[in-house]
């Protein structure tokens, strides 16, 4: 008799608004870069992520994308979660030494919140509008 043994999960989630049609394109560029089935890539609109994820405000989902791992659920988001995602996936490796430059963490940050506030201008709809 043999026994299967349990393969763990992906070491990372990733929380995105499902109903913006820019971050539903973003996360299947994800799903395709993850080759090695590190991400669980999951909508806000999930009914169970408020009891996953309780330290995150319901409003902070509608905001940027977070990352949160599994081990010990430290959690990123916005340019910062970016940053991490060019750490963990090995076709974005390339883009993680924009993130050492001088002053680029910054502006990152700047640069995301300015685009998740317009994104609705960039082919999302009013629904995507920041708050």
């Amino acid at each position: 008799m043999t026994f299967a043994v349990p393969r763990p999960g992906p070491a990372y989630t990733v929380v995105y608004d499902g109903g913006c049609k820019i971050c539903r394109r973003s996360v299947l560029t994800l799903s395709k870069w993850d080759v090695r089935n590190a991400l669980e890539i999951i909508p806000s609109q999930s009914l169970d992520i408020a009891q996953r994820f309780p330290w995150i405000a319901p409003h902070a989902f509608q905001e940027s994308i977070h990352v949160i791992r599994g081990s010990d659920n430290e959690t990123w988001q916005g340019a910062a979660a970016v940053e991490q995602l060019t750490k963990i996936l090995p076709h974005a490796k390339g883009f993680s030494w924009l993130f050492a430059l001088p002053f680029a963490r910054p502006i990152a940050e700047k640069a995301y919140h300015w685009f998740a506030g317009n994104r609705y201008r960039f082919g999302c709809t009013d629904h995507c509008k920041v708050r």
